[in-house]
């Protein structure tokens, strides 16, 4: 009976709470006339309440009529729904996210390349872990099993110079369960971000009752002097990913928030979106390297890898790991542990880092593909900004989000990030296709 919340705390009578619950389930619907209720002996189980409690409730809705006890048989619903009432599911409308033409050029960024996704290694390490029984059959480590810990420790210090033990690694699927965690660990309720957001985070901290205090950003990132006069003890940045048309935080703007860390007592919380993807120069180290103690990191696999493994990892300084150690129990592991330990052997084994410099040869050349097919087609006056580890360009129009609904209707998939700016991602479009993309785009821009 998941409808059925019952709160001992209250002044209301437990058998009142459940008789209400029952009550208002049967007059909508969702218990209909003749649906068999659950034992006198397995509610009280169920709910964690005295067989006492369940007697009075039914007992008092077969009085009203709401139902009636069948010897040897149990209790049944023997009222119907209020005529007259619509079911909650049939008096919603939602909205609807589909499109009405069919994608024929996807620059979205939620993609990979088909072709060059490491599939058929990857449902071999998926095969292998299916063939341990002994590995599957247990629900794992809410921590994030050990051996993709330990690999990930080793990885993330080759491929991001980060420096972690695998005690101090948390697996989640995703950023935004990894968030929630993070969040029960901070005294302080606020959280600083730039003035661009990040609305996933933002959900995240939202939903755990954070502030979140939005600061102004320059060409270079989040402004450091901002951050120190807001007094807010904790901030989110990408370094690695920039957005709209900024740069890549370059290393003053890093040296300066790592010293606000330092000397304020902050915590950074480092997403590190892609980090490793870049190509058109040698990656950046993450900044937990340079302050490790300083530092939350998040790191990724969603355009490595496939996006649809959702496996996302979190480093936490000493203090905070010291913290998390005995609520960890308490947590319930949120990724696949089937998933987990085929990253782990896929790791081990060298294919991750191997997939990774393939990856960085293939978007240098998709990355240079589009951009050459927009300056062939707009002109060299059109400008453009490479979000290298975005995997995307950003290109100014006027009026992007009519160019959006415009390039719709001609197959076109692609976000305005602001009203005179268009992301395009390049990451899973095939590279045969994009310079009849950047045609139709054209179109759609200069169509009124």
């Amino acid at each position: 009976m998941p409808f059925v919340t019952l709160h001992p705390e209250s002044k209301t009578p437990l058998y009142q709470q459940l008789y209400q619950a029952i009550r208002e389930a049967i007059e909508s619907g969702t218990l209909p006339l003749g649906a068999k209720m659950p034992s006198i002996r397995q509610l009280p189980e169920e709910l964690g309440v005295s067989r006492t409690t369940v007697e009075a409730a039914y007992q008092q809705l077969c009085v009203e009529g709401y139902l009636k006890s069948r010897p040897q048989r149990g209790y049944f619903v023997a009222a119907a729904r209020r005529r007259g009432e619509e079911s909650p599911a049939k008096s919603v409308s939602l909205p609807s996210a589909q499109r009405k033409s069919p994608v024929l050029y996807d620059f979205g960024t939620d993609r990979v390349d088909m072709d060059s996704a490491d599939i058929t290694i990857w449902k071999r390490h998926i095969r292998d872990v299916l063939n341990r029984p002994d590995s599957i059959t247990s629900y794992g480590d809410p921590q994030g099993e050990f051996s993709l810990r330990e690999a990930l420790a080793s990885y993330a210090y080759r491929a991001r110079g980060v420096h972690a033990f695998p005690e101090q690694i948390i697996i989640g699927a995703g950023i935004q369960p990894l968030l929630t965690i993070l969040c029960g660990l901070l005294p302080e309720k606020r959280v600083a971000m730039d003035s661009t957001g990040f609305l996933q985070a933002e959900r995240a901290f939202d939903d755990c009752a954070m502030e979140v205090v939005r600061l102004p950003s320059d060409e270079e990132g989040l402004s450091v002097d901002a951050l120190a006069n807001s007094g807010v003890p904790q901030v989110l940045v990408s370094p690695s990913a920039p957005t709209g048309q900024t740069a890549v935080m370059p290393p003053s703007r890093r040296f300066a928030l790592l010293h606000w860390a330092e000397t304020s007592g902050g915590l950074i919380i480092e997403d590190d979106y892609n980090g490793e993807l870049r190509y058109t120069a040698r990656p950046i180290p993450a900044l937990q390297g340079s302050g490790q103690e300083s530092t939350v990191y998040l790191g990724s696999f969603s355009k490595l890898l496939l996006p649809s493994v959702r496996v996302s990892y979190m480093v936490l300084p000493l203090r905070l790991a010291q913290i998390y150690a005995p609520r960890v129990r308490a947590y319930n592991q949120t990724a696949s542990k089937i998933e987990q330990l085929a990253l782990a052997d896929y790791i081990r084994e060298g294919q991750l880092e191997r997939h990774l410099r393939r990856m960085r040869k293939l978007y240098h050349g998709k990355s240079e593909a589009l951009l050459s097919s927009l300056r062939h087609t707009f002109g060299a006056d059109l400008p453009v900004f490479l979000q290298e580890t975005s995997l995307a360009v950003v290109i100014k129009v006027p009026d992007a989000p009519s160019v959006v609904s415009r390039g719709e209707s001609l197959g076109l998939r692609m976000k305005a990030v602001g009203q005179d700016l268009l992301r395009l991602g390049f990451s899973g479009i095939p590279l045969s296709r994009i310079p009849a993309g950047i045609e139709a785009l054209y179109q759609a821009v200069n169509k009124k």
